[in-house]
């Protein structure tokens, strides 16, 4: 049976249907980063606690729990999403303002951006995204008409994106802020904003982030580090000289699994934002390849569900799917760029691979919401199919 046909099937019958691609893409990018994670925690976990798969069995649990919400997930029609969007970006505001509240916030290594959940720290700026690009979707397709033809109709939902960043800034999260920015920027342009006033938003932006580097002197260090952190080896441009070095060792083969030197105490965060690096040091180039070509074919997959949407006239749900598509994308090449010494560090993981309770969670979590948006798509198609060939039978009946 084909999997076109297994389809039909499972929407006659009421049944969720999947996207047995991108669940499999998934499922590859895990388990690569579970075996990665593994091996670049390992020293560091043995000598913390003693337990050496401490990590590993955090990003395995957390793993599961996400699979666990994203089932659950898949089942929530989208509608409701749509519907309660103005709830939604509430509880967004909510959670950015509550951790910078003393006492609910949980400050580390100087950044208020946790809040304590019966043990587990939630990073609010994990959730507050989804929840605001879910309300930048709904916006782009109730105000779909003032969006196309007035530069007002593009400004609106950059101001709430505006408002939303400069909360992050004050945690301070810059990387979070300039991802979320970027991404809102693409979802809008994809929904029909004329490129003119996205070009000339994009520079007053890009102005407005200038200022803040200048305006705050541990930013312009960490600029003047990025543009040459052999100056700075042993101070602000350590990291990025312990991750070139990792990466060179790799070679084409990679020095073997395990067998990585700079994990050991030299690379700081090697589980966490470095895992790219620990990655191309111990499978060479061949694992650099594969890994980018897996992100590409999930950002392609994402992609492809947003279009499927698209032309069964789900407006709201491709710009869901094409925000995810959109967001790991531009994540991915961040946290790798930062890790090849081509963009500053930036403090942001690289998506279900990295050690990231709140990220690995909320990232599963999205997903079940792109599988929802897949299985809508698929019966919305098969409904139209349906009635099409039910006229077509009646008509040649008639005749």
């Amino acid at each position: 049976m084909s999997r076109a046909t297994a389809s039909a099937r499972a929407v006659r019958k009421g049944g969720l249907v999947l996207d047995p691609v991108l669940i499999l893409i998934v499922l590859s990018i895990l388990l690569l980063g579970l075996v990665m994670v593994t091996s670049a925690s390992i020293t560091k976990a043995a000598m913390e606690s003693g337990d050496p798969f401490l990590y590993a069995r955090g990003q395995l649990l957390t793993a599961g729990a996400g699979l666990l919400c994203a089932m659950v997930l898949a089942f929530v029609p989208t509608e409701l999403y749509l519907k309660h969007a103005n709830l939604l970006l509430i509880i967004a505001a909510l959670l950015v303002v509550a951790v910078l509240v003393p006492g609910v916030g949980h400050e580390v290594k100087g950044s208020r951006r946790w809040i304590r959940l019966a043990g587990f720290n939630l990073q609010a700026s994990e959730v507050a995204r989804v929840l605001v690009l879910c309300w930048i979707a709904a916006y782009s397709v109730r105000r779909a008409e003032e969006l196309r033809s007035s530069f007002g109709g593009l400004v609106r939902p950059l101001g709430v994106t505006f408002a939303f960043c400069a909360l992050l800034l004050v945690e301070p999260d810059f990387g979070a802020a300039a991802v979320l920015f970027a991404t809102a920027f693409g979802l809008l342009f994809l929904a029909g904003a004329q490129l003119r006033w996205v070009v000339i938003s994009i520079a007053a932006a890009g102005a407005g982030f200038a200022a803040l580097l200048v305006a705050a002197p541990y930013r312009m260090t960490r600029l003047t580090c990025f543009l040459d952190p052999w100056a700075h080896a042993g101070q602000c441009g350590y990291q990025a000289v312990q991750s070139l070095i990792a990466i060179g060792r790799g070679q084409w083969f990679g020095v073997g699994l395990g067998e990585s030197v700079q994990k050991l105490l030299y690379l700081p965060e090697a589980h966490n934002d470095f895992l790219f690096a620990v990655l191309a040091e111990e499978l060479g180039m061949v694992g650099v390849v594969a890994t980018l070509t897996l992100f590409l074919l999930l950002i392609w997959r994402v992609l492809h569900i947003a279009r499927l949407a698209s032309r069964a006239g789900l407006a709201f749900q491709a710009a869901v799917a094409a925000s995810f598509g959109l967001w790991v994308g531009i994540q991915s090449l961040v946290n790798i760029g930062v890790n090849m010494g081509v963009l500053p560090t930036k403090g942001l993981t690289l998506p279900l691979m990295s050690y990231g309770r709140s990220s690995l969670l909320v990232t599963l979590a999205w997903l079940g919401l792109v599988l929802r948006v897949h299985h809508e798509a698929m019966a919305r198609t098969r409904g139209a199919a349906s009635s099409a060939a039910r006229r077509t039978g009646i008509a040649g009946a008639r005749a």
